[in-house]
């Protein structure tokens, strides 16, 4: 988004578009079946595993092993999972940092001589990130949704799954459980977002009553 805002209608801005567009436009699960298709039979053969949560010889690696190991399995359904997700949050960084461009306070200091650089990352940039941290409620909630063909596709037994089969077997509880777990979940994202609201913008005091 930094890149598409400050290449305003060039060549990379353009490009980008078209590929983050590209990405928006095509569901989680379709990525999940061109990856397994490029990692089993193309140019990427080989380089991710292609199902499940661990290796076959997950038992006998050390701890920070396990952790690439996890990494390396989580690595394409994550991918297909927030690709989506990622490509709206850079179109709104793009017009979120334009909007703030085009203020007073940035010609300002290009008049007082200060760098592109510096008018970006130390001024607009800031300014720009509050209304995208309003949405970061919802991040922590990402990690608790699942999503059932993309869960389907990589065998894994995840939350999408879980929820799946929890209402073919009417198990309450368990239905229950995770609907708890995803509204905390939330409550706690948007707990996270206030504070970096708070952060971002000093002028936003949280302990003041209104």
């Amino acid at each position: 988004g930094l890149i598409m805002a400050r290449r305003e209608n060039q060549r990379a801005d353009r490009s980008l578009g078209v590929v983050l567009l590209t990405a928006a436009a095509i569901p989680g699960f379709v990525f999940a079946l061109a990856t397994t298709a490029l990692v089993s039979q193309g140019p990427l053969k080989g380089l991710f595993p292609l199902a499940y949560l661990t290796s076959e010889n997950y038992d006998l690696l050390s701890f920070p092993e396990r952790l690439l190991d996890r990494a390396h399995h989580f690595a394409l359904p994550l991918f297909c999972y927030t690709v989506s997700g990622l490509a709206g949050l850079a179109f709104l960084t793009r017009n979120s940092l334009l909007s703030e461009a085009g203020k007073d306070y940035v010609r300002t200091a290009r008049a007082m001589g200060l760098s592109n650089r510096k008018i970006y990352f130390k001024h607009i940039l800031r300014n720009a990130l509050i209304p995208i941290s309003t949405g970061i409620g919802g991040f922590l909630g990402v990690f608790l949704s699942g999503s059932l063909l993309i869960e389907s596709i990589f065998q894994l037994e995840g939350i999408g799954l879980l929820s799946f089969r929890a209402l073919l077997t009417r198990d309450y509880n368990l239905i229950m459980g995770l609907a708890f777990l995803q509204s905390l979940a939330l409550l706690l994202g948007n707990l996270l977002g206030d504070i970096v609201y708070m952060l971002i913008d000093p002028r936003i005091d949280l302990t003041r009553a209104p």
